[in-house]
């Protein structure tokens, strides 16, 4: 079996242990098989270091609860930095495990964590990998839960996450209403 698949395989087995279901399957067993599909639609060529943390992003993601942190946004953030720690630990050992490379296993290693953003290309694919996943698969049932107000903002925080190219790419894909559409806007000096 190629590394990669290896790999894959490591990470589906720990994810099928999820004890959540969605549509009769382990929520993040589910969820990394999204971003995998979502990934071969939007980066057909990527790496193996990407596509293996497209796969991973989440492994193991309800060990680490939410609510072990405070409310707000600070908590928020910081059980968030530390499931990337997590993710990007638990990943690149399996990685090791399947004969990969320091350079690989510091690429997957740095995208997991987040190191880079805006400026590390891959870092940036596996975001606009992961935006595209939750618009895709999962801002319909979140936006059911959220006032409108509320809403607009965290589609705006996910726009900016996002790269100019994946910005564009998602609003010629995705039909929305114009309050949200506008979060995808670039300014007429980005374009």
């Amino acid at each position: 079996m190629p590394p990669r698949d290896t790999v894959f395989a490591a990470i589906d087995t720990a994810n099928a242990a999820d004890p959540r279901s969605e549509d009769g399957q382990p929520v993040e067993l589910l969820y990394g098989q999204r971003m995998t599909a979502e990934q071969q639609r939007l980066f057909p060529d990527a790496d193996d270091a990407l596509a293996i943390a497209c796969r991973g992003q989440h492994i193991e993601r309800w060990l680490l609860r939410r609510d072990a942190y405070p409310e707000g946004r600070e908590g928020y953030l910081a059980w968030r930095r530390d499931q990337g720690r997590r993710h990007a630990d638990r990943v690149t050992g399996l990685m090791r495990e399947a004969g990969y490379g320091d350079d690989a296993v510091a690429a997957t290693g740095r995208m997991l964590r987040k190191e880079g953003i805006k400026r590390d290309p891959q870092v940036q694919a596996l975001e606009d990998v992961a935006c595209f996943t939750f618009i895709r698969h999962y801002l319909g049932d979140f936006a059911t839960t959220q006032d409108p107000g509320a809403l607009v903002r965290i589609v705006e925080r996910t726009a900016r996450k996002m790269s100019p190219a994946a910005r564009a790419r998602a609003l010629a894909e995705f039909p929305m209403p114009p309050e949200l559409a506008a979060a995808f806007q670039l300014p007429e000096d980005a374009r």
